[in-house]
């Protein structure tokens, strides 16, 4: 005999601060992170801070004649285009989070989203590389004064939206939750994140690079400085695509304790399990598909009931037979 079932939500919209994590009769799979229309809202207004500033420097630079200005202007639209992704994976996972048709949510459509901006920040990385590679062959007359306020105004930018898409509820705990935190991360912020504190990086290192030429006349130091961020900026795509893609694929990472949880809780109700299936459904939600075999076997209801203590399993399945004899 077998049973499932999901939490029981008392809105029909997900809510924007906890969900529900009590497994009973009701079959919603509202699988959202709990602050999924507050990241929704602060990245669209990122995106339109990051916009504007996009205009401004390629208007400023059409007019004043820099390429600097242009350049930069022109280097923010591509992250305003990822963190679009972002924006719009939002949009459409709280759209169509009652949808039926998506068998266990929409949860997980924002580890898609970060997959693709984690692609797209890879881009952005070998592309800085390139850059500053051809530098080295062929090296541009700096502006160093215009260069500086442009890197300056362009890290202030990012600053501010940096602290907009910050995660601050996987923050101030102590290491010996760091696994879960990550767990329930929302991989789909922390794409927005990556690509306004990369921006932020190139800005940082730009404004010690032009600093020290300007002093000095190492030119060689700017494209020097652009490959070291783009190694930077790459082994942070990496580390997105890594996780996301481990979500995607439904990889129950080492540190994971939901196996251990569920086989205590079970042990002592005198169960073996035969099989278990565990997958992330959105951040801080996981489902997983028990099968049991028990001497005295109870109703499957029973067993749910008892694996409800564990906080991030939001949907259970448990199947249970009675050991042969």
């Amino acid at each position: 005999m077998s049973s499932s079932h999901g939490p029981t939500h008392d809105h029909p919209h997900p809510p924007e601060h906890s969900h529900r994590r009590t497994l009973n009769a009701a079959h919603e799979h509202l699988f959202l992170g709990d602050n999924h229309e507050r990241n929704e809202r602060r990245t669209w207004l990122v995106i339109a801070i990051t916009t504007t500033m996009m205009v401004v420097e390629i208007a400023a630079g059409n007019l004043f004649g820099s390429m600097a200005l242009t350049a930069d202007g022109w280097h923010m639209s591509t992250h305003a285009a990822a963190m679009l992704i972002a924006a719009l994976a939002y949009l459409y996972a709280r759209k169509h989070a009652n949808n039926r048709r998506f068998s266990f949510g929409t949860g997980k459509l924002g580890d898609l989203a970060g997959f693709a901006s984690a692609v797209v920040l890879a881009l952005i990385a070998l592309l800085i590389g390139w850059e500053s590679f051809l530098r080295f062959q062929s090296p541009v007359s700096i502006n160093f004064k215009e260069a500086i306020i442009v890197a300056v105004v362009g890290l202030i930018v990012n600053l501010v939206c940096a602290w907009l898409l910050k995660d601050d509820h996987h923050h101030g705990h102590d290491h010996g939750h760091e696994h879960k935190q990550k767990v329930g991360q929302d991989q789909n912020l922390r794409a927005a994140y990556l690509h306004v504190l990369a921006d932020a990086l190139t800005s940082v290192l730009a404004i010690g690079a032009l600093v020290f030429a300007s002093f000095y006349g190492w030119l060689w130091l700017d494209p020097t400085i652009g490959i070291v961020g783009a190694f930077v900026i790459a082994r942070w795509s990496w580390g997105l695509i890594r996780d996301t893609g481990g979500v995607l694929l439904d990889y129950v990472s080492e540190g994971e304790d939901l196996p251990e949880e569920i086989q205590e809780i079970l042990v002592k109700e005198g169960a073996e399990i035969v099989d278990l299936h565990i997958w992330q459904l959105g951040p801080g939600h996981h489902g997983a598909i028990v099968s049991i075999v028990v001497d005295h076997p109870h109703a499957p209801s029973y067993y749910r009931a008892k694996l409800a203590a564990i906080h991030d399993l939001s949907h259970v399945t448990v199947e249970v037979e009675a050991r042969a004899a």
